[in-house]
C-alpha cells in the first residue's frame, strides 16, 4: 500500500533510533547491526534531513499475514511452540520480496526519488501508522492468532538537498 502522508504528523526524534538497543529475544544489546551496519542508526541523519518536508512524502507498508504462515508451520511441524511458528527467518524474506515490488512502484510516482526505513532515521513507525488505523503489535511473537498480521513499512520522497554537503 502506498499513502501520500503529511510531514506534519509524522514524529522523529534521535531517541527512537535508540530503540534498535532494546534487548530481544537471542540479543540481550539489541540488534547487533547498531552502530556497525551501513544504513544503520545511530550515526545517520534524521528523516527531516533526509527528505523535502516541503514536498510530498508517501509511506509505503506491507502486511504480512503472519498468523496463517504461522498456522501452516504449526501444521507442518506440530512439535513447533509459537516462537519457532513465528520466526522472521521462516517468513521475513518472502514479505520483503513483496515490500520490495511496493517500494519499486514507489519509485515510479512523481515525488519519490529515494525510499528509507524511516525507523532507522528516527520516525515513531506506531504512531505514524495510528494515522492509517494500523496499531503495531510489537509483543513477539504474539499470542497465535490467524489474524496477526505484521507490517513492513518505509517512506518515500524528494531528498533534502539543504542536508547533502558537497
Amino acid at each position: 500500500m502506498i499513502e501520500k502522508v503529511d510531514s506534519e504528523i509524522i514524529i522523529y526524534d534521535k531517541m527512537f533510533q535508540g530503540l534498535c538497543k532494546k534487548p530481544y529475544y537471542g540479543h540481550r544489546k539489541g540488534c547487533p547491526n547498531f552502530d556497525k551496519k551501513e544504513g544503520c542508526p545511530p550515526g545517520l541523519p534524521l528523516i527531516n534531513e533526509v527528505f523535502d518536508f516541503e514536498n510530498d512524502l508517501f509511506v509505503i507498508y506491507t502486511e504480512h499475514l503472519v498468523g496463517e504462515f504461522a498456522s501452516r508451520m504449526r501444521e507442518k511441524h506440530q512439535e513447533w511452540n509459537d516462537r519457532q511458528c513465528y520466526n522472521p527467518r521462516y517468513w521475513q524474506g518472502t514479505a520483503r520480496k513483496i515490500h520490495k515490488a511496493e517500494r519499486e512502484i514507489a519509485l515510479k510516482l512523481d515525488g519519490v526519488e529515494n525510499i528509507v526505513w524511516p525507523e532507522n532515521h528516527g520516525v515513531n513507525v506506531s504512531e505514524l501508522m495510528l494515522n492509517f488505523g494500523i496499531e503495531l503489535n510489537w509483543k513477539w511473537p504474539p499470542e497465535h492468532n490467524l489474524e496477526n498480521i505484521t507490517y513492513l513499512v518505509s517512506l518515500g520522497g524528494i531528498i533534502n538537498l539543504e542536508s547533502f554537503i558537497y
